[in-house]
Parts: structure tokens; sequence; C-alpha cells
């Protein structure tokens, strides 16, 4: 899977889109409720990270794939939206 281009956007896809999830749904609730903002800096920290990993990849699949403009709009606002990166995860797999 992590081969190509294609294969290799897909896992940065994945851990980017759980890594989201787990900051406004562990991290978030911790920092507000609970009084712990730590759990907000490490986990906003590895979401940056794996935000910036994830445009990486998008770039590499963009010109490797030749995917049109509207694609990759549609990739980047996936990755703004809770569960967005898993939607487009099940679109690319099944046009693969």
């Amino acid at each position: 899977m992590m081969k190509t281009a294609l294969g290799r956007f897909r896992v940065v896809s994945l851990v980017e889109g759980i890594s989201y999830l787990v900051l406004l749904g562990i991290a978030m609730p911790l920092k507000y409720f609970v009084e712990i903002p730590a759990a907000v800096t490490v986990a906003g920290s590895l979401h940056g990270l794996f935000f910036c990993l994830y445009i990486l990849a998008l770039a590499q699949v963009t010109f490797v794939n030749r995917w049109s403009i509207i694609r990759v709009i549609g990739a980047f606002i996936a990755s703004l939206v809770p569960f967005g990166n898993f939607v487009l995860d099940r679109r690319i797999r099944h046009e693969a």
C-alpha cells in the first residue's frame, strides 16, 4: 500500500483523520471539562504534523496521478471536516 503515491496518500489521510478525531473528541473535552490543557498541546501538535504530511502527500498524488483541481480542492476540504478523510478514502478505494 505504501509503494504508490496513492497508497501513501490513503495512509496519511487515515492517520490525519484519526488525529483530528482524537483532537476534537478526546483532547478538547479534556481541556475544557477536566482542565488538562496539555492534552490539546500534544494532540494538536501531532495533528499539525499529520496535516502537513497530508498536504505533502496530496501534492505528490496530484502530480503523479494528474488529479484535477476540483478533486484536489475536494480532498483538501475533506481534511477539514470530521470524518471527511474516511469518506474520501472510501471513494478513492472504489475508483482504484
